[in-house]
């Protein structure tokens, strides 16, 4: 195996930098599971008499797009042309979402809104001390998942087909909250398999039914459940790995490893890892992996090589995670980490 992370092997920064460059150019469509993630911080003082719980004072509040919505979220911040396909509810959340989207310059003429349904809302408590660091404390999730109707399945499919009409490339980003099912999913499998978009997909659950994607990017648990093989034995992550690129003759497989980095398996070719980019300093993970698809399928799509792709949605990777909660990385964050490495 290769360490593609040596120096000897990192292409010059002005190559990786004309890739960054040419990432205004591209437009990606984003189908999946749209979600508001909100944040209440407070502080926390002493533990309530009514039962053995923290009483946490509110500061503030905000709400970040998540789910999907993040996925579009670093596209869009790292200059690419993000076009959401996807669903919420007809309520103040999914009002609020869709406001979030243009206030990026986001098109959501190609999200659903299902009179029906109510939008997925996850809500995490971040607390501590006067002059502490906040960790997040609980999170709380409303989630719809009562099945959508055949009906919004059909019309998904219809604003799916205008969209990658016009689209370089198609993200799946499956938080196994409903919308890849059913016909929905028939079609991302029909568009893999005329080949004219290329398609890149992450999902909680089910990464081996995208067969033929252009590149899958499951971490290192779903990439377990989707094979059966323990990845943390002797050479259990090479045979998974292995194992799912076989099974669903995708052309790439990018493993997100946690504080491991990441692995990239190619047909015929030996595997590369990467170590995790920057500090031990981790102060969220959350959406990280929405984060190293969006890198990578802008980077794959301007033109880098897997390899290089690899290293710069490894770096956007652990730029993210230094962030607190969801958030975006930048096209200037992204080209900064390149003039430090080079």
């Amino acid at each position: 195996m290769t360490e593609a992370g040596k120096a000897s092997s990192f292409p010059p920064m002005n190559d990786l930098k004309q890739k960054i460059a040419g990432f205004p150019d591209l437009r990606i469509v984003v189908l999946g599971d749209l979600v508001i993630d909100r944040y209440i911080h407070g502080t926390t003082r002493r533990i309530s008499r009514e039962a053995p719980v923290l009483i946490v004072r509110e500061e503030s509040e905000d709400a970040r797009l998540g789910g999907a919505g993040n996925v579009v979220a670093n596209i869009s911040a790292m200059g690419g042309r993000p076009l959401p396909v996807g669903l919420v509810g007809s309520d103040d959340a999914g009002n609020q979402l869709l406001e979030m989207l243009a206030a990026r310059g986001i098109s959501g003429e190609s999200v659903m809104v299902d009179p029906n349904r109510f939008t997925t809302e996850k809500t995490r408590v971040l607390a501590g001390g006067k002059n502490t660091v906040r960790q997040q404390m609980l999170r709380i999730d409303r989630v719809n998942d009562e099945p959508i109707t055949t009906a919004i399945r059909d019309m998904l499919v219809e604003r799916l087909k205008r969209a990658i009409g016009e689209a370089d490339a198609l993200v799946v980003s499956d938080y196994d909250e409903g919308v890849i099912g059913g016909c929905v999913l028939d079609e991302v499998l029909n568009v893999i398999q005329t080949g004219a978009t290329p398609v890149f997909a992450d999902a909680r659950q089910g990464i081996e039914r995208f067969k033929g994607a252009l590149a899958l990017t499951p971490n290192e648990p779903e990439l377990a459940r989707a094979t059966g093989i323990d990845v943390h034995k002797s050479s259990g992550l090479e045979k998974a790995g292995r194992k799912l690129l076989a099974d669903t003759q995708a052309e790439m497989l990018l493993v997100k490893r946690g504080n491991n980095g990441m692995a990239l398996f190619l047909p015929d070719c030996e595997t590369l890892k990467l170590p995790v980019y920057g500090t031990a300093e981790v102060a969220d993970v959350t959406g990280a992996g929405d984060t190293v698809i969006a890198a990578f399928a802008l980077a794959r799509m301007a033109g880098a090589e897997p390899a290089d792709a690899m290293l710069l949605a490894n770096m956007a990777g652990g730029i993210k995670v230094k962030k607190s909660g969801t958030a975006a990385v930048e096209a200037r964050e992204l080209i900064a980490a390149l003039q430090r490495k080079d």
